[in-house]
């Protein structure tokens, strides 16, 4: 499983704007010095954001982009859907059949129970969090994430937390 550079950029440039504030907008230029991304990126990467309804731009001498929504009200799920996708969608396995019309697996998928597991944890943990929460400390946030990965874990396989056995 990997994070697309998509992904991991615009998610920086979300997370750099909501340090900014609601008050305070920025240019390309700007977000692209402060993340070390280069401008042609950051421009395609905001009009992404910008038609999803994450970002909004203004003209002009005092113009800029900034975010569309409070920190507290965007929540990571939602940006790495826009710019990316879920990990294990409905029609994952369709698109993973190999040469045949349908998975040689189709009726009995232990790889289908997992990588559905997977994904019902992942979308509850980043259903969770908002970019307001990014703005917290490593530590701070890394307890979060145990917290919200151990309910996650629980949500998932209706036990609680999984063995690591």
């Amino acid at each position: 499983m990997k994070l697309s550079a998509q992904e991991e950029y615009g998610l920086r440039c979300l997370l750099h704007l909501a340090r900014c504030g609601d008050d305070q907008s920025l240019t390309i230029p700007e977000i692209s010095r402060a993340e070390g991304l280069s401008v042609p990126n950051v421009a395609k990467l905001m009009r992404l954001l910008r038609m999803g309804g994450m970002v909004q731009s203004a003209r002009g001498q005092s113009g800029g982009y900034s975010l569309a929504r409070p920190a507290n009200q965007i929540t990571i799920g939602a940006i790495i859907d826009l710019l990316g996708g879920p990990l294990f969608g409905p029609s994952f396995c369709e698109r993973h059949a190999g040469r045949e019309m349908a998975c040689t697996h189709a009726d009995d998928c232990s790889l289908r129970a997992l990588w559905s597991s997977m994904q019902t944890m992942l979308a509850t943990v980043l259903d969770k969090t908002t970019l307001q929460d990014l703005l917290l400390d490593e530590r701070t946030m890394d307890q979060r994430i145990d917290d919200l990965a151990a309910a996650a874990s629980h949500a998932a396989n209706g036990r609680g937390a999984v063995s690591r056995a």
